[in-house]
């Protein structure tokens, strides 16, 4: 009997990344692959190193961080490296108790469950997963009323791999039971060239070296935003018949696409005329701010504010949310009279705080 057959179909296409044969791709395959995070990947090759040699599955891991950062890479990574299957799924996915029992009472020896935003899991779904993170073992309910009865079922080693963006809104027993708790932070202009030259040769296209470096530097930070920008850059390239990519073709692709040099596109710019050119500046609420900009404040907040922050464009106060001097310089308007009195009154009073006994 196919092993997929007991669990329900909406989770079966997250399920069948686990695949043995070798294919062609964009995400590494081995530990050594993988480019940047170099203090996280020395410390996964010691956990794993150690694992395998006790033959046990690698104790339960969560990664935090920005979006594309690799956290699904590392997950398939590591099924590789300790020889088992990749069976994912995500937090939203798991609606009823049964969803997670249906993918526990199939998993095998040293297998790597790997949850996605697995901060959105609902409490009763985390009451399921408790006993299965730390005594390997699933609690079923068989029956209803009087006759309802409890089985509690051994399941294999396996290891749960979770991931989230907003670690906070994890509940602290869940957050307590991983072993291994990671962040992975942004990566490096030349980290991120060096994913560009490695995914132009997966492609099958030639990139010159300073053209990298022009996608690398646009790329926030993130290998999937330096992957995405590369593929439509192959496009331009594409269409205009030209075999090696070099500079002047990529900032001529970037610049179509709205990506300036710092990174940003035109949401990120929209975002920030519209502090300055309607709020003065700023301060200014975010449900204020997502009004003016018709935006949901959820999405402001993960999507446009990490990175502004990032780059010194934006601050977050306890009044709201308020340029910088940096800011007025990006879009090249001269600095508000407004603004330049707000930050000469917060000096005064930093000056007479300090001067106070």
């Amino acid at each position: 009997m196919d092993e997929n057959n007991s669990i329900p179909n909406k989770l079966i296409e997250t399920m069948r990344c686990g695949k043995e044969e070798e294919i062609s791709t964009l995400r590494p395959q081995a530990l050594n692959d993988f480019i940047g995070q170099s203090g996280l990947k020395d410390k996964l090759t010691i956990f794993m190193t150690a694992s395998i040699q006790r033959g046990e599955p690698l104790d339960h891991t969560l990664f935090y961080g920005p979006p594309g950062l690799g956290k699904t890479t590392l997950a398939g990574i590591i099924a590789k490296e300790m020889k088992g299957t990749l069976r994912v799924t995500t937090g939203p996915a798991l609606e009823r108790a049964g969803d997670l029992a249906a993918i526990l009472s199939n998993i095998q020896p040293n297998d790597v469950l790997f949850i996605d935003e697995i901060h959105r899991m609902s409490a009763n779904i985390e009451e399921i997963l408790y006993p299965a993170m730390e005594d390997f073992s699933l609690s079923i309910v068989v029956g209803k009323g009087p006759l309802a009865r409890s089985i509690r079922l051994a399941l294999p080693k396996f290891t749960l791999i979770g991931a989230t963006t907003r670690l906070g809104l994890l509940t602290s027993p869940l957050r307590a039971r991983f072993g291994i708790v990671e962040q992975l932070h942004l990566y490096s202009p030349e980290e991120l060239t060096a994913i560009v030259k490695r995914g132009s040769g997966v492609l099958g296209v030639s990139i010159a070296d300073e053209a990298a470096e022009e996608i690398g530097l646009r790329s926030r930070g993130t290998p999937r935003v330096a992957l995405r920008l590369l593929r439509r850059v192959r496009d331009v390239a594409e269409v205009k018949k030209v075999t090696l990519i070099e500079r002047d073709l990529s900032r001529y692709a970037l610049d179509m696409l709205g990506v300036d040099p710092e990174g940003l596109d035109e949401g990120d710019r929209k975002f920030l005329r519209a502090l300055i050119e309607l709020f003065d500046g700023g301060p200014v609420g975010l449900s204020t701010l997502a009004a003016a900009l018709n935006e949901d404040a959820q999405t402001i907040e993960d999507i446009y504010e990490p990175y502004l922050i990032q780059k010194g464009l934006l601050e977050r106060t306890p009044r709201g949310r308020r340029a910088t001097r940096n800011t007025w310089d990006y879009l090249g308007i001269p600095v508000s009279p407004h603004f330049i009195q707000i930050q000469q009154s917060q000096l005064s009073l930093f000056t007479t705080e300090d001067e106070l006994p």
